[in-house]
């Protein structure tokens, strides 16, 4: 089996990171990344779509076909925004496009991005979380072929990756020279982007005992946990 990787986030670290391994990895045929702005990338594999608006996939609703995996990677911070604007920009806007997906591709794997600490019960003192539950929740009762639920803590970005959150960049410069003995001490509870990645591949063509990943299980399915 051959993986055809529809990918959204690509222009942040956690998107970019899986991009980066989808193009190294033999297993994957091609990607198509749905973006709002370009990646500035050229590669064989790879196709472009610029969206502006992924509430309305009517102009590219064709070019969804022929896929059999999505990684998710899109996603906002909650910070500033009020819980009905980041539910519409969360849960509304990826049940959206998945929806779009399965229509087209019914045989697709969805591996989607939510966060350590969501809240599958929808019912926790957290925003956030809610809203990421309540996306998870509603993803997981899709016919997909399967369905993977990613929830990564700490993620140490690799290859250049790097966020565009200043404050997630602002803490790694400080914790950049504790990394290697965190990752000694802690190794369950660390991951990195090219973990990530090799993980959403892997289970797309292997499958994975849990439907929520954490990071040991994340590096787990990497190959590169215990």
């Amino acid at each position: 089996m051959k993986i055809n990787a529809i990918i959204t986030g690509a222009t942040g670290m956690v998107g970019k990171g899986v991009l980066l391994e989808c193009l190294d990895s033999t297993d994957v045929e091609s990607v198509l990344i749905i973006s709002r702005r370009p990646i500035g990338m050229k590669h064989t594999k790879l196709k472009e779509i610029i969206l502006s608006n992924f509430f309305d996939l009517s102009s590219v609703t064709e070019e969804l076909k022929g896929y059999n995996a999505c990684f998710f990677c899109l996603g906002v911070s909650s910070l500033g925004k009020s819980e009905q604007v980041y539910t519409n920009l969360t849960y509304h806007l990826t049940t959206h496009f998945a929806d779009a997906l399965i229509k087209q591709n019914p045989d697709m794997t969805f591996c989607y991005v939510s966060g350590a600490g969501t809240d599958s019960t929808e019912k926790g003192k957290f925003m956030w979380a809610r809203v990421k539950g309540r996306t998870e929740n509603a993803i997981l009762a899709m016919p997909f072929r399967a369905k993977y639920m990613f929830r990564p803590g700490i993620i140490i970005p690799e290859k250049g990756v790097k966020s565009r959150t200043k404050l997630y960049n602002s803490i790694y410069v400080i914790l950049k020279p504790l990394l290697p003995y965190m990752k000694n001490l802690f190794p369950k509870s660390i991951t990195t982007s090219i973990n990530v990645g090799k993980a959403m591949i892997n289970v797309t063509l292997n499958g994975y005992g849990k439907s929520y990943l954490e990071n040991n299980d994340i590096n787990i399915a990497a190959g590169k946990g215990a």
